[in-house]
């Protein structure tokens, strides 16, 4: 009786994991850049909220963030 186990055949090759984790590192760092600009008193407005980096810079990191996941999960390995 022969033993014919198949080895588990992954979805993605490796390369499509790295660009992965890439894109999902540069999602989680554009939500960071996102973060603070509050103010520590309720009663007291803080114009920081609406610096470049909140509203410019972080919105646009998550955006390109997905494009690289995106990439990642349609990236075909099998073409040299």
């Amino acid at each position: 009786m022969k033993n014919n186990q198949q080895q588990p055949e992954f979805l993605f090759d490796k390369i499509n994991y790295k660009i992965l984790l890439i894109g999902i590192g540069v999602i989680a760092l554009g939500f960071i850049l996102m973060s603070g600009g509050g103010s520590d008193d309720p009663n007291v407005f803080s114009e920081e909220i609406f610096n470049f980096r909140r509203i410019r810079l972080a919105p646009t990191t998550v955006l390109i963030g997905f494009g690289i996941t995106i990439y990642a999960i349609l990236k075909n390995p099998k073409k040299a």
